[in-house]
Formats: C-alpha cells, sequence, structure tokens
C-alpha cells in the first residue's frame, strides 16, 4: 500500500486498470463494429493504352519552323505550312518549310556480305576476304566525282534515340555518311535500316577523353593506359556489336588520341581487318588503319539553327579552296533539319555532295592472322 501512495506508481496502476477495464468490455459485448455492414469486391484496373509509336518525320515536324525565325526580320516567314526562301552570306539557301522525307536512293548490299566476317567473342568481327576485298570498299557507298569540290557530312551519335535516328535516316540525303553508338539497342537493325536507305555507316567508338572518369564515356571505352590485351578485349567487343560499317569514328578520346603506344596498336588492329577510320578533326596528325580522313570542323558545337548552318556554308568554302571539306555533327534534330535544308541547294551551288569514304585516303593494308 505504501509503494501505491507514491504517484508514479499510482498514474501507472490507474491506467493498467483502465486498459483491463476495456479489453473485459470487449471480450463481453463483441467488437463494436460487428453489426456493421460490410462488403467485398475485387477490383480490375485495366491495362495502360499504348502509347502511340512516334515517327521520324514527327520529330521534326512543322515546329521546327520556329528554329529558322532568327534568321530573316520580323515578318519574312510565311505561316507554318507555307514556304519562304532565304538567302544568306555565301549565297547559300536554305528552305523554312517542313522538313519532308528523302526519296530513298537504291540499297546498299545487307549486312554482313559474305567472306568479310569472322566469329568473335562477343559476335562477327571484320576482316579482309580471302581474294582481297575489305570492309572498307565492299560497305562504302559508291561515289562517282564529277570534278566539281566536294563536300562530305557524317551525322553521329545515332542509335540511342529511336525517333530522332529515324529521323536522320529518312530525312537525310544518301550522300550523308551516319555514324551508330555501339551501346544502342537494336544496333544491327538500325544500320541494316541506314543502309536500305542508301546510307553508308561508321561505328562510332568511345575514347578516353582528358577529363575521364569524370566523364565517363561507358564501359569499353578505348583507354591511354590499357595494355594491348586489355586494349583489344575492349576494341573486339566494339566492332563485334554489328556489321556493315566500312570504318570507324571517334567519340571524344582527347587522352587516348594522345597515347603513341594506344594509337599505335588500334590503327594496327583496323589497317589488318580493312577498316578506315575517319575522326572530327582531333587526330588530324595520326596516320595508320586502312584508309584515313579527318574532319575539317564540327557544325554543331553551338546549337542554334544560325550557327549551325554558317559552319556549313565555312565548309562549303573550305571545299571550293581545297577541292573537298568534311564536317562532322550529331544526330539533334536541329543539326539534321539544318543540314537537310542545306544539302537541297548543294548541287545548283556548283558542290557535290559525296559520302565521307570518298574523301578517306587509303593506304596499304596488312591482313589479320
Amino acid at each position: 500500500m505504501a509503494l501505491l501512495k507514491k504517484p508514479p506508481v499510482a498514474v501507472g496502476a490507474a491506467a493498467l486498470c483502465f486498459v483491463g477495464a476495456a479489453s473485459l468490455l470487449v471480450l463481453v459485448i463483441g467488437d463494436p463494429r460487428a453489426g456493421t455492414p460490410t462488403g467485398f469486391a475485387e477490383v480490375e484496373r485495366p491495362a495502360p493504352a499504348p502509347r502511340p509509336q512516334i515517327s521520324g518525320a514527327e520529330v521534326f515536324g512543322i515546329d521546327t519552323l520556329g528554329a529558322y525565325r532568327d534568321l530573316t526580320a520580323p515578318g519574312d516567314v510565311d505561316a507554318p505550312g507555307g514556304e519562304a526562301v532565304i538567302t544568306l552570306p555565301g549565297s547559300a539557301q536554305i528552305l523554312t518549310g517542313p522538313v519532308v522525307r528523302q526519296v530513298p536512293a537504291a540499297p546498299l548490299p545487307a549486312a554482313p556480305i559474305a567472306g568479310l566476317s569472322e566469329p568473335g567473342p562477343n559476335g562477327v568481327l571484320p576482316v579482309i576476304a580471302p581474294d582481297g576485298r575489305t570492309p572498307f570498299a565492299a560497305y562504302a557507298r559508291p561515289f562517282a566525282p564529277d570534278g566539281r569540290p566536294r563536300v562530305a557530312l557524317i551525322v553521329g551519335g545515332l542509335g540511342l534515340n529511336g525517333p530522332a535516328t529515324r529521323a536522320a535516316i529518312d530525312a537525310l540525303p544518301a550522300e550523308v555518311t551516319l555514324s551508330f553508338v555501339p551501346y544502342a539497342d537494336g544496333l544491327q537493325g538500325w544500320i541494316d535500316l541506314a543502309r536500305a536507305d542508301g546510307h553508308e555507316v561508321l561505328l562510332e567508338l568511345p575514347m578516353e577523353p582528358e577529363d575521364y572518369p569524370q566523364n565517363d564515356t561507358g564501359p569499353y571505352t578505348l583507354l591511354a593506359g590499357s595494355d594491348v590485351d586489355e586494349l583489344d578485349r575492349r576494341l573486339s567487343w566494339l566492332l563485334g556489336r554489328a556489321s556493315g560499317y566500312f570504318g570507324v569514328s571517334n567519340y571524344f578520346g582527347a587522352a587516348f588520341i594522345a597515347s603513341d603506344s594506344g594509337m599505335t596498336t588500334f590503327m594496327q588492329r583496323l589497317r589488318a581487318r580493312g577498316l578506315a577510320f575517319v575522326d572530327d578533326g582531333q587526330a588530324r596528325n595520326r596516320q595508320g588503319a586502312y584508309a584515313r580522313a579527318s574532319a575539317n570542323r564540327v557544325v554543331d558545337e553551338a546549337q542554334d539553327a544560325a550557327s549551325i548552318l554558317a559552319a556549313l556554308n565555312a565548309l562549303e568554302a573550305t571545299a571550293r579552296t581545297n577541292g573537298q571539306a568534311l564536317g562532322t555533327g550529331y544526330g539533334f534534330p536541329i543539326t539534321v533539319a539544318t543540314a537537310v535544308r542545306w544539302t537541297q541547294g548543294l548541287n545548283d551551288r556548283g558542290i557535290q555532295l559525296a559520302p565521307a569514304s570518298a574523301l578517306a585516303a587509303r593506304s596499304g593494308v596488312r591482313r589479320a592472322s
């Protein structure tokens, strides 16, 4: 009893008595909700409606007209759906109407072509055929020079964005070379589609940038510090992702390109397999591979139509001066839309549009063992 006189103990005992009384009451009278009507029903959620597929042409659509408004004075562009011609410095012209699909060119032969591949650890690898045929010659788009200055354009970064990739394949002239990312899902299907539309194809290899690994270009990046076995392993994985490419291009790569040992091994492997190396201008002083070309400029370092068009016009001027010029860009909608309209007037301006392979200088060849 003396213990119960202490306030903390008394409070605890009172609470315990209250809980006990409430429990006893429930046991006596039952569940207070027992008389409440209840019911159960199975609810079936409808399956989500499938999202409509976006076609390649819809990536550009009519809204791309707005990208060109800054190239003219107010009021110079017709209403959406119309067409206006803009004359820019150097006599280059573009149309501001909607981008339309190019008339498909004759398809290039389906890959792989017999005799030009061998099994590899991760897929088929390109090889020089016993009769001397090379992947470079077999998969390049045929080209007949007509004596006029030649300009070539590579559009890269393709395969990761489906609608944008389809738009580039459909809208760009067949003479424009397309470069695909090896990490893309369904890569062979994209390459097959591009070749069926007449485009020759490059495989875009990730190479170590200066700020690697902060700028991570993927698990199979060609690294400057790799030994020969590791470089071969990564290169084998990349080259085995698909077939039908006449050569490879670089994605980033300042650090790798600066490596004498890495680039020497890399170029030797390409030469032995009959492949070209076409870079974005960073490797201009590096020789090797079966065939070589370096871009004169990247056309879309600034992502606006006026800047891209200015770069394309500069590329055209280089071709007039040197007889040929090569540019590279990425498959951004604004890049592709601007390039489509720029190429439409090249013939009238006395310039021949050529595939990139036509500008690659070939060297001797040593067959892969």
